[in-house]
């Protein structure tokens, strides 16, 4: 992905403070934060302008192989994927204290050949060892059942307690690899059923069962109450009007001249950026890049859309491939940083109100007046003018939305279906809208503008989550829209149900039938 990587990305791959002196000579560790690789060979290493022979090195491979960096050739390269870590052992006349200019060059596949030279302190001794108390791990398969058996074994001993419940799951630990470091068992969350919910989407249409996944007592009993009355209504209009999924990283000049000067660049190479980003995946298609000043910083709003994943991990990839390209050709850039904090990945904000986050999903109900009297005992008049005081409230409150409780049915339905749970916080965002017909019938709709969902990737492929996405037909490729269709469907019964509870004080009294 990158045909060119200046030093300011290639010193990502060093790790600070990891230069140590051992008894035969020193170390120093190196990460791959760029992208999948392959080692092909050492052209030069000079520490302090001394060159030391390729045959001086090996390499320690997390995992624990160790390779002759002489073995290390086109025809037999090492393997470096992003996120591995390699501990460059060096056999020489240990370093003197202080501080060190390392700069190596090494021959990879596909970067070509790369020089990165950087500055360490030398550490004064080695690294402390594991303690008692360190949660064990095995470096070759940390998944395997004597992994997690001594993990548990460790948890019984440090906490002098002895869960039972915790360790008892059906499937493989192996399968929770890259979803959960250091696993020992599960949370058990109840899962109820509401519904079936009727859903007039383009994606999803039909009658859907819904899992919920929650410990609130009535939450399920509440939305099930909505899902009946819009069922009896007809069912749910959902609609997804937008797709979108962020990086935004900052660039800083020397003055703000020359930051709008680069907004203006950036405007016109949008095609070019797009190119280097999309090499990156099959999926993530760059859409758009906005640009905002501020003083000497250029920040830039990379947004994507990224099939039927939620995509957060696809779209950083894909924008430092931009970024790099903006690095290569660019002048005059003092400092970069890959996001800036306005994508607000897992923060609510107003900026992915107004320009989507994920997807921007509406459902939209009709209840006809003597119907919602009859079953929820109350009139439209009393819903409006509750939602026109709530708008007021949730003014004065400061709430980027003005919906009621969106969060309860999403939380439940992201824990049940494998979803990032964090995502929460921009997810929940709900904007609701009512009015009362000429026909003196409620309309009624829910957007939810900033919704991150997948259907793929993340923990949506996890043995129950998967069983749940399959039980409203929305697992795997090609169901991410269905599945964001009934969500909105879901937050609209919600929101009726409880507006519903508010108005005629049913609210407290179905709490309380809990405790009973």
């Amino acid at each position: 992905m990158f045909r060119f990587i200046p030093n300011v990305l290639l010193k990502q791959l060093y790790t600070r403070n990891s230069l140590r002196n051992t008894a035969d000579g020193f170390y120093f560790s190196l990460k791959n934060r760029l992208s999948d690789a392959r080692f092909t060979g050492l052209q030069r290493a000079r520490i302090d302008g001394h060159d030391y022979p390729a045959a001086a090195f090996t390499l320690e491979v997390d995992g624990g192989e160790v390779v002759s960096v002489r073995d290390i050739s086109a025809q037999s390269p090492l393997a470096f994927p992003l996120r591995r870590s390699v501990r460059v052992r060096a056999q020489a006349q240990p370093l003197a204290p202080g501080r060190h200019t390392i700069e190596i060059t090494l021959y990879t596949q596909p970067f070509g050949t790369i020089t990165l030279t950087v500055e360490d302190e030398l550490q004064p001794d080695e690294p402390p060892q594991s303690s008692p108390n360190s949660i064990p791990r095995d470096s070759v398969n940390d998944y395997s059942t004597d992994a997690v058996a001594k993990r548990r074994q460790f948890l019984a001993g440090f906490s002098q307690t002895n869960p039972h419940h915790l360790s008892q799951y059906s499937f493989d630990p192996a399968t929770v690899r890259g979803n959960c470091e250091n696993f020992v068992g599960v949370a058990q969350v109840p899962i109820g059923l509401a519904g079936p919910l009727r859903v007039n989407g383009e994606h999803a249409q039909g009658e859907f069962l819904i899992p919920m996944a929650t410990t609130e007592g009535t939450l399920v009993a509440s939305y099930n109450r909505g899902m009946k009355l819009i069922n009896l209504s007809g069912g749910v209009l959902c609609t997804v009007q937008d797709d979108a999924m962020q990086r935004a990283p900052v660039f800083q000049f020397a003055d703000a001249r020359q930051a709008r000067n680069f907004v203006g660049w950036v405007e016109t190479h949008q095609r070019e950026l797009a190119a280097e980003a999309e090499i990156t995946s099959r999926f993530a298609r760059l859409r758009y890049v906005d640009t905002y000043l501020n003083g000497r910083l250029a920040f830039l709003r990379f947004g994507y859309a990224t099939g039927d994943a939620a995509g957060q991990n696809m779209v950083s990839k894909a924008t430092l491939a931009a970024c790099n390209y903006i690095l290569q050709e660019y002048p005059g850039i003092e400092h970069f940083f890959l996001e800036s904090n306005l994508a607000t990945d897992k923060k609510p904000s107003q900026v992915n109100v107004l320009r989507t986050r994920g997807k921007r999903v509406t459902a939209e109900v009709r209840i006809p007046r003597e119907l919602l009297i009859r079953e929820l005992q109350v009139e439209p008049e009393q819903l409006a003018r509750h939602a026109r005081i709530g708008d007021v409230g949730a003014r004065l409150a400061g709430t980027n939305n003005n919906g009621l409780h969106s969060v309860n049915g999403l939380a439940a339905l992201f824990i049940a279906t494998g979803q990032d749970v964090a995502c929460l916080s921009e997810s929940s965002a709900a904007i609701t809208y009512q009015e009362i017909t000429s026909e003196g019938d409620l309309y009624g709709s829910v957007t939810l503008p900033s919704l991150i969902v997948g259907t793929v990737g993340g923990g949506t492929g996890l043995p129950t989550q998967r069983e749940c996405l399959e039980l409203m037909g929305c697992a795997g490729a090609g169901q991410v829209n269905k599945l964001a269709e009934i969500m909105a469907g879901v937050v609209a019964a919600g929101e009726l149900s409880l507006a519903a509870a508010i108005s005629s004080l049913d609210w407290v009294s179905s709490h309380d039938a809990t405790r009973s």
